[in-house]
């Protein structure tokens, strides 16, 4: 069996993944605070036939040596956590960090879960929650009647009360700060949770410690690029068919062996 038939089949299987994850990017083109992926490769361990520096007689050794490869395989999804576009809403509970950091939400089961998406709202209760109905941590609850929200660049949650004349500061949020946010690891519904490579976030006001600072009245857009993925899909595809070729050839050549006669 020729070795290329399996060499092509993980090429082929590697490009199926990269399109996997292009697809991804395209379908969240849209969503708010998406960070687009990018797959990376490595190639796979080689056969040594011959190796460098082999004696050949005497004092002479030879100064390469054979190898062949056996393929390629998907080796991480790199998170590209640039800064995506702004959208401006004019709603007081849309949150949009410019810059590093993240907003940090209580999950069902205790846990927390950090987030770009600041598309907040308010619950029957005047809590202030994610679109999955996650509260943002600190628990802020609006007070009823409250005329205005107010929500300063660096968290400050102010709203101005029904008789009074001054905005009342309610809470501050912080945001979550991690040593390698590119190791954070993602969960769906626009969350993403700590992991042992992205190290315990930091919390700290916005604009302070290297964080971002926090704009109300904007969302964030994904930050993926439908020209340059339409680039990476066609890239993707002709790896895919030039590896598929290959299996073809390969194939070919078999049938010749099959034929001949002695």
């Amino acid at each position: 069996m020729l070795r290329s038939l399996n060499t092509s089949a993980t090429g082929m299987v590697a490009q199926q993944f990269n399109l996997d994850v292009i697809s991804n990017n395209l379908a969240n083109v849209n969503t708010t605070g998406f960070k687009h992926q990018r797959a990376e490769f490595h190639d796979l361990v080689y056969q040594t036939v011959q190796a460098a520096g082999t004696s050949v007689g005497g004092n002479f050794k030879t100064p390469t040596g054979v190898q062949f490869g056996l393929g390629s395989m998907i080796s991480a999804t790199a998170n590209d956590l640039s800064q995506g576009a702004s959208t401006s809403t004019g709603n007081s509970l849309d949150l949009m960090i410019t810059g590093e950091g993240y907003f940090r939400v209580l999950k069902p089961d205790g846990s927390f879960a950090y987030t770009r998406d600041g598309s907040f709202k308010k619950d029957a209760t005047g809590l202030i929650v994610t679109s999955g109905g996650y509260p943002l941590v600190p628990q802020i609850t609006i007070p009823e009647g409250a005329t205005q929200i107010n929500i300063g660049q660096d968290g400050t949650v102010e709203a101005m009360l029904a008789g009074s004349q001054t905005p009342t500061k309610i809470e501050q949020i912080n945001l979550a700060m991690f040593s390698n946010a590119a190791g954070l690891t993602r969960t769906g519904e626009n969350l993403w949770v700590e992991s042992a490579a992205s190290g315990s976030p930091n919390l700290v006001a916005g604009g302070t410690s290297g964080a971002g600072t926090i704009s109300s009245g904007y969302l964030e857009g994904s930050n993926v690029s439908v020209v340059e993925e339409m680039v990476r899909m066609i890239g993707a595809q002709r790896a895919y068919e030039i590896n598929s070729k290959a299996i073809q050839t390969s194939d070919d050549m078999l049938g010749v062996l099959n034929t001949l006669k002695r």
